[in-house]
């Protein structure tokens, strides 16, 4: 028997458009095209600025052949190009590819040829490291130079600067939706820790709800002021640029993070919003006097990367920034799961408060779902806030998979679930908590140690600013617990009292053995680097 709801129902042009974050700048510039949609210094543009610059930036390459599929990587920091081009790129058919601008040359050069580049722009500042990948690489892309007036100039190594390039280029340019909301729109590579980085491919899709899901988790109303302190290059920060293009946010540029420059934007540019990693959170909290400004309002924060301590959660909001936690991968477009918060829980007292926030929480509205299971079992574990397993997503905003690395991505998606490879446990209210990557996870004479525990504990000694802890080789344990620490400005500890602390806070099992003083090496992201640490202490 035909089904009714089928027969003649087909999808058609009237009823049905591939979605895309593509359209999201193409309406604001119709509804609010003079509000503005990028400040950067001196330099503001409105939404009709940024359509019409991201259209001539569209045209100009599909002049040159870039199409559809094509790779257009992006060298740069959070200046008004790398703006355009998480529109202009994708309006050419072709795939956005923004490249950690703390990546050595062999790296970029490996990212170079295995998206195979058509084009790159490279802001002028990071001209030395370009130029020593390019020489380095195979592909031989063209290269459009950015001269960012409140960037350093460096050499430029094309033939054109960004700004001569789509001068001439068609601001009425008739860009088209792709011909399948699955089509790639960004490609993004891990940190790659070891072996070389894998490339991340997103889709239209996952993009466009990934962007709304941003606006539901944080209730996002229009027209936020939201400051560049998460680097566009990370997970198309987070899918924020589409986000800010949904609510006609304005783009706050910011090419250097720190403190100083962070409370002068919330102060002069009116910034009420801003993302990023909880390193950033503890470098505001213990910014120095004369770095500060009252604020004139409450400011809203999303934080995820690392955990970040219930302490520096407790302290941030102290200061009047207001945090939502957030968690989530590369591989899930970034943040997936949110610390969704309960009215009731404002009257817990302020370290319980922190507690819940702390937690990573539950699905993002647009995750359709997630677990804590067994991954050789499959099983969820129990609700117990006890038993770990590894934290499984599954939904629209899970990548595509893995470019060229067809065995990566079958292994990733085993099961019909996306293994995130992070351990962590399930609260009986379905809230989860990490408690550490799968390979950071120390076993210590057959006992389970979470370094994350570890470090909130050590976040919480009055003299330490940063913390990170891993495993140390042991004869007798297999492995013990190692600190790295970095203790305040002014502020003295030694080993022995720092030890002493964790032995009055924690089981003795977990205690560190060994405190070591110094710099922690991370990522751009501000995760911290543990499989440098570990090297440092296998070589002790």
């Amino acid at each position: 028997m035909p089904d009714k709801y089928e027969l003649d129902l087909d999808k058609n042009t009237a009823n049905y458009v591939p979605l895309s974050p593509l359209t999201f700048l193409r309406r604001s510039a119709a509804v609010y095209p003079n509000h503005p949609a990028v400040t950067h210094g001196n330099i503001s543009h409105t939404y009709a600025d940024v359509y019409g610059r991201s259209r001539r930036l569209g045209s100009k390459l599909a002049s040159h052949g870039i199409g559809k599929n094509d790779t257009v990587a992006v060298l740069a920091t959070n200046i008004p190009a790398i703006y355009d081009a998480h529109f202009g790129v994708p309006m050419a058919g072709a795939v956005l590819n923004t490249i950690n601008t703390r990546l050595d040359a062999a790296t970029i050069a490996f990212i170079l040829d295995h998206g195979d580049a058509k084009a790159v722009i490279t802001d002028t500042e990071l001209s030395s490291v370009m130029k020593e990948a390019l020489a380095q690489c195979s592909a031989k892309p063209l290269v459009i130079d950015v001269d960012d007036p409140a960037g350093s100039k460096g050499g430029r190594l094309g033939t054109v600067e960004y700004e001569d390039f789509i001068a001439d280029g068609d601001p009425e340019f008739d860009w088209k939706l792709p011909d399948d909301e699955w089509d790639a729109i960004s490609l993004n590579y891990t940190s790659g820790t070891t072996g070389n980085p894998k490339g991340v491919v997103y889709h239209h899709r996952g993009a466009y709800l990934l962007a709304l899901g941003n606006v539901l988790a944080w209730n996002l109303g229009m027209h936020p002021r939201y400051l560049w302190t998460l680097p566009m290059f990370h997970c198309n920060g987070w899918c924020f640029p589409w986000t800010l293009a949904a609510q006609a946010g304005t783009s706050v540029c910011l090419r250097k993070v720190e403190p100083a420059e962070i409370f002068r934007a919330i102060d002069e540019d009116g910034v009420t919003n801003f993302c990023g990693a909880p390193i950033v959170l503890n470098m505001l909290i213990n910014a120095k006097p004369e770095e500060r400004r009252p604020l004139p309002c409450e400011i809203q924060v999303m934080t995820a990367a690392a955990p970040p301590p219930p302490a520096v959660l407790q302290k941030m909001e102290a200061d009047g920034f207001k945090i939502t936690h957030v968690y989530g991968l590369t591989e899930s477009y970034g943040p997936a799961v949110m610390c969704a918060w309960h009215d009731e829980w404002n009257d817990l007292p302020d370290e319980e408060r922190a507690l819940k926030k702390s937690r990573q929480g539950v699905p993002y509205h647009v995750l359709d779902d997630l677990m804590i299971a067994n991954p050789v079992t499959m099983q969820p574990v129990p609700k117990d806030a006890e038993t770990m397993g590894e934290v499984m997503m599954r939904g629209n905003i899970v990548m595509k998979g893995y470019l060229k690395n067809p065995d990566a991505s079958s292994e990733s998606f085993a099961d019909g679930w996306f293994h995130s490879g992070d351990l962590g446990v399930w609260h009986p209210d379905g809230y989860i908590a990490l408690k550490d990557r799968s390979k950071d996870v120390i076993i210590s004479g057959g006992e389970n140690i979470s370094t994350i525990e570890v470090e909130e504990i050590l976040y919480k000694h009055p003299s330490i600013l940063e913390a990170a802890v891993v495993g140390k080789p042991d004869d007798h344990w297999g492995e013990t617990p190692c600190a790295f620490v970095v203790l305040k400005d002014g502020e003295t500890a030694s080993e022995d009292e720092i030890i002493a602390f964790c032995h009055d806070n924690m089981a003795r099992y977990k205690v560190p053995k060994n405190v070591i003083f110094g710099d922690l090496p991370k990522t751009s992201t501000g995760k911290v680097q543990k499989f440098v640490l570990r090297e440092r202490v296998k070589a002790q």
